[in-house]
């Protein structure tokens, strides 16, 4: 029901414009596809491989089984060997300066995927380049389909027309749309920097900043917040390292914010084009002092989407930082899923405008204040990163304190009822219980 391919070679080859071309095509197609990538730290050199699979029924995760290895590159293959056995097939490299589009056309003959379909692809690609390079990529096409020998029977899937084929960095950034975001700070770091690119390009509803550090970008976000607007930082672990102070401005401030948290291995640096869950205390814990945190960690790129965009919400309504738990994984894999709607539900804004006597902090049952912007109504709008009194003044009277503490934490009830349940799969008379968090659970 399905085909495994896996195409190796150096970064800075073009693999990545590989896999968007040959995703596209083959999911107009009609083949469900799920596409991921391990690369070296490397700009130039080093070995990368792109996995494919393809199928007649959804797929949301790769297999280790590879049944076409396509090199574009002479290179280290060692870490494939567990991966490769006698029924795997591999294509003669290809030569010449479009060897890629040839390696594209020979995937797409061994699929039998009509050529008019797959030169369209290609042609739209690359038309702002000019007339020559489509030419010369066309024939390059074509040459790999001539030199096609194998040949995959997989059937197409008639119902896929409309399936949105995404990955995870554009989830997260329609998630963020959805949620009503309308600015980005962030300071480029993989595996977050598509998030940053992708809203980027969204530039009738989102304004985009790149900041000159990290924690330059989660103040930029707090001061959104503050004025009204609807933030998201994206980021990853020695990124996040940065943004503690600025969470704990968050906390005593009691002002919203969303930062989304692309793991990848550490410590430090780590391998920075990896993929790992290293990072969960990290977020549950960060920033110094207690106030809630609230981690919503997606399990597949509808949930990247539907909770990011519930992320804005919790913020606005809990007046507490929202951390999106990603990893590199989710980050960069392709695969189709239902549409989702940008605008399901109207955005429900859960500030006030001021009225004169209007006091920030006043202690409540439920740890929320009314909370005001700056501008909006007839009262002052005081905050400070210092302990306050209700009004928003330093202080440091004890007694105090300790009212303000309690304040804060008891927010957490009512984030307690906003949690999420976790879904449940299999069996309900299961012997053994397995508990995963994150994109752990996608396992088809």
């Amino acid at each position: 029901m399905d085909k495994s391919i896996v195409l190796g070679g150096e970064a800075g080859q073009g693999l990545v414009t590989v896999e968007k071309i040959l995703i596209k095509i083959i999911g107009q197609a009609g083949f469900h596809v799920f596409s991921t990538k391990e690369a070296m730290s490397l700009v130039r050199g080093g070995y990368n491989t792109t996995s494919l699979r393809i199928s007649s029924q959804p797929v949301s995760a790769y297999v280790e089984r590879i049944d076409l290895f396509v090199p574009l590159a002479d290179g280290e293959t060692k870490h494939l060997k567990a991966r490769l056995s006698k029924e795997t097939k591999i294509l003669a490299r290809p030569q010449g300066d479009y060897a890629n589009t040839t390696a594209i056309g020979a995937i797409c003959g061994a699929l039998k995927i009509d050529q008019k379909q797959a030169q369209q692809v290609l042609a739209d690609y690359f038309r702002k380049k000019g007339d020559k390079v489509v030419q010369d990529n066309l024939a390059a096409l074509g040459q790999g389909y001539s030199s096609a020998k194998e040949s995959f029977d997989l059937t197409p899937d008639k119902t896929l027309k409309g399936r949105l084929l995404i990955n995870g960095a554009e989830a997260v950034d329609r998630g963020a749309i959805a949620g009503g975001c309308n600015f980005i700070s962030s300071n480029p770091m993989s595996p977050s920097t598509g998030v940053l690119v992708y809203l980027a390009g969204w530039t009738k509803e989102v304004l985009a900043e790149q900041a000159e550090d990290e924690i330059s970008a989660i103040n930029m976000g707090l001061g959104a917040w503050y004025a009204g607007a609807r933030a998201l930082v994206s980021t990853s672990g020695g990124g996040f390292a940065l943004m503690q102070e600025g969470m704990s401005l968050a906390g005593m401030t009691e002002t919203p914010i969303v930062v989304h948290l692309a793991q990848r291995p550490g410590p430090a640096t780590g391998l920075p084009t990896r993929t790992e869950q290293g990072d969960l205390d990290l977020a549950l814990y960060s920033g110094h002092g207690e106030f809630p945190r609230i981690i919503l960690a997606p399990g597949d790129l509808a949930e990247a989407f539907s909770l990011t965009a519930k992320a804005f919400d919790l913020a606005d309504k809990h007046q507490s930082p929202v951390i999106i738990l990603t990893d590199q994984y989710l980050m960069d894999s392709y695969y189709d899923i239902d549409q989702q709607d940008l605008k399901n539900e109207p955005i429900k804004h859960h500030f006030v405008k001021t009225e004169k006597d209007y006091q920030r902090y006043v202690i409540t049952e439920s740890g929320l204040s009314l909370r005001g912007i700056p501008g909006s109504g007839e009262g002052l709008v005081h905050s400070d990163s210092d302990e306050h009194t209700e009004e928003g003044y330093i202080t440091e009277d004890l007694e105090l304190r300790v009212k303000m503490v309690d304040k804060r934490l008891r927010k957490a009830k009512g984030i307690l009822a906003d949690a999420i349940e976790p879904t449940f799969i299999g069996q309900q008379n299961f012997e053994t219980l397995v508990i995963s968090w994150g994109f752990n659970q996608r396992d088809s």
